[in-house]
């Protein structure tokens, strides 16, 4: 990985931090999960005519992984409800990678050496470092758990998806155009709770997805350039912004763990780009 692929990867982490918080932090994380996937789809609706249609054996591809994120705002709002952003988010992004790693090597036939197999496992003992937290509730741990296997699902259904396509860009704006089934659904479904929403919620919500959009983006580039699983796991780093989000925005804590997971996090992050 070179030190470009990582500095884009690394700002789609920070990207995916800030989204999420926003969600946590709104008082309507539904009818918020609805303006992100509206933040997606209406920019990329726009885009559509001004960008090259991926080859048909990619649409497939699109067509999975936009039911796959419909379970994944699903079960990231169930998990939010139930804990705060410290400690869902490491579970839900921490475990991922390993899941990634091993299912990449099954569909996408990618080879990782042992520095990057150590390199993942380090990165997922910090964060789950974060999230060694008593007395959580765990019905928010199980949901955790289940967007993390959702999480695995869609970056190997994508990061295949955008490298049969031809056209990295088409892929993912016809990606995100496919999300107003999402946002459609969602907002209709809570039509009197998303009128009743502030102009504030309202402009945060589709900030949100606009971010969430650009964040992916990123990341899906960078899939193109680097080994799916390496990619993957340099972005779980998000957890370090997402602990400091909630340190020191939501008064989430404690503060000494998050370092600590920081630290091992960003050993992690070195040896796989060194691999």
């Amino acid at each position: 990985m070179t030190t470009a692929v990582l500095a884009i990867v690394l700002l789609a982490a920070l990207l995916h931090a800030l989204w999420n918080a926003l969600v946590k932090a709104s008082g309507d994380r539904a009818i918020t999960l609805g303006l992100v996937a509206t933040g997606h789809c209406v920019p990329a609706l726009l885009l559509l005519p001004f960008v090259p249609v991926p080859v048909a054996q990619a649409f497939p591809f699109i067509i999975a992984s936009t039911v796959i994120h419909w379970a994944y705002y699903y079960f990231l709002n169930v998990s939010y409800r139930f804990g705060d952003l410290s400690l869902i988010y490491p579970i839900a992004r921490g475990t991922a990678p390993v899941m990634v790693a091993l299912g990449a090597m099954v569909w996408a036939d990618e080879y990782l050496s042992l520095w990057a197999w150590i390199g993942i496992l380090t990165v997922s003992a910090g964060i789950m470092i974060l999230a060694a937290v008593r007395y959580a509730d765990k019905r928010g741990i199980g949901a955790a758990l289940l967007t993390s296997g959702i999480i695995a699902a869609y970056s190997i259904v994508d990061g295949i998806g955008i490298r049969l396509s031809g056209t990295p860009i088409g892929y993912v704006v016809w990606l995100f155009a496919a999300e107003i089934c999402v946002a459609v659904f969602v907002l209709a479904s809570r039509f009197d709770r998303a009128r009743a929403i502030s102009s504030k919620a309202l402009t945060l919500g589709l900030a949100g997805g606009v971010i969430s959009g650009l964040a992916y983006g990123l990341a899906l580039f960078a899939k193109t350039l680097a080994p799916i699983g390496i990619v993957s796991a340099v972005r779980e780093t998000s957890v370090i912004f997402a602990a400091l989000i909630g340190v020191f925005w939501l008064g989430e804590g404690p503060a000494q763990r998050r370092l600590l997971a920081a630290t091992i996090v960003a050993c992690g992050v070195v040896i796989l780009s060194l691999s």
